[in-house]
């Protein structure tokens, strides 16, 4: 069989397949496509398990039913609204890329990968599924579930994350796209699905795959060692050390730069160890507890030392910056919190502030 027969049949099974046991139902899945949900569930799912997105997206789409609300939001109120989802900045170039639409093009996607992938945030794997499921463009996507299936399909021999591999999965992404640009919605999502309900990371289930004849990991026995891991190195530990000033009533928190971790989110109190505030020992002495919180980066892990110390609401605590601000607990747990400052609030918080917050966003959901 000629290569360009065999890989248009590996798409048509993969097509095929799709319709019969992949996913249909996720909440930014509609007749017609809607470029806008198509986006956002992709920026959304960068680095994201769907199972996390779903509640997310839901929430998002209430409150911003399309692309000309999104473009007129405030940055905080998308910050809250994406706290927890992690990966910051894909909220902010998320409000970036939206204004950059109305202003730019009318409040219309542009209906190429080429122009797509222009626009802040979107790479040229994310401009390809959009161009691919709403306007049927003849482009390849390669996020990681696409990779671990290419990989495993060609026995691609580059390790996990070098130039050589990414290089030649491109390539072998492009190849295999099905002919027809009718099938290219239906292609994306199948080669999408394939990789994370049968060829997943761990446990593949290769009995249930339809392009396991196509698979050469598969038929010479050696799916698990396919993608080839990357060498190990060693993650560094950082530490960090928290005020957490409050009372049955608020909490003091402060806003972070534009820059460093968690930019434009909202913190407890910073301290440092090198350069304590005045007034610290006696403040110190008053400590009703300290978490010990551990939470991963990408490139680091970090070991938080957050201490509780009862503060009202007034004076300011003493050695405390400008940007140090009082909050009441319901106002507190409506800021854009990282993950580890959202849950450690909800732990200090009192019950009635804690049933409140799980029940707005329960209706939210």
């Amino acid at each position: 069989m000629a290569a360009s027969a065999e890989f248009e049949a590996f798409a048509q099974r993969l097509i095929r397949w799709q319709r019969e046991s992949g996913r249909h139902n996720l909440p930014w899945q509609t007749r017609p496509a809607d470029p806008y949900r198509v986006w956002l569930s992709e920026i959304m799912l960068q680095q994201t398990q769907v199972t996390t997105v779903i509640d997310y997206f839901h929430r998002f789409v209430a409150r911003f039913p399309s692309l000309e609300s999104l473009a007129q939001a405030d940055e905080q109120e998308v910050l809250a609204l994406w706290s927890g989802l992690g990966y910051y900045q894909r909220a902010r170039n998320l409000l970036a890329c939206a204004r950059r639409i109305v202003q730019d093009h009318a409040g219309q996607f542009p209906n190429s990968a080429q122009q797509l992938a222009m626009l802040p945030g979107i790479g040229p794997s994310t401009a390809a599924a959009i161009a691919a499921t709403v306007y049927q463009e003849r482009a390849a996507i390669l996020d990681g579930n696409v990779k671990r299936v290419l990989a495993r399909v060609t026995r691609a021999e580059h390790a996990w994350g070098s130039v050589a591999l990414e290089r030649a999965l491109w390539q072998e992404a492009g190849r295999r796209l099905p002919q027809s640009p009718k099938d290219m919605p239906a292609y994306t999502q199948a080669i999408m699905d394939l990789g994370a309900l049968v060829c997943r990371a761990k446990q593949p289930q290769c009995e249930r795959c339809p392009v396991v004849s196509d698979c050469r990991a598969a038929r010479e026995g050696v799916v698990d060692r396919y993608p080839v891991a990357r060498a190990k190195r060693s993650v560094p530990t950082r530490v960090a050390y928290w005020a957490v000033c409050c009372d049955q009533h608020g909490v003091w928190l402060m806003q972070q730069p534009t820059s460093g971790i968690w930019p434009g989110l909202w913190l407890p109190w910073v301290i440092d160890p090198e350069d304590l505030p005045s007034g610290w020992p006696e403040m110190s002495a008053r400590i009703q507890a300290i978490h010990a919180i551990k939470h991963s980066f990408t490139h680091y892990r970090l070991t938080i030392s957050a201490a509780v110390l009862p503060w009202s609401e007034l004076p300011r605590p003493s050695g405390a910056p400008e940007a140090l601000q009082r909050f009441s607990w319901p106002a507190a747990l409506a800021l854009p919190l990282p993950a580890p400052v959202s849950k450690l609030l909800l732990k200090l918080c009192p019950a009635e502030t804690k049933s409140g917050a799980a029940q707005s966003r329960n209706t939210q959901t």
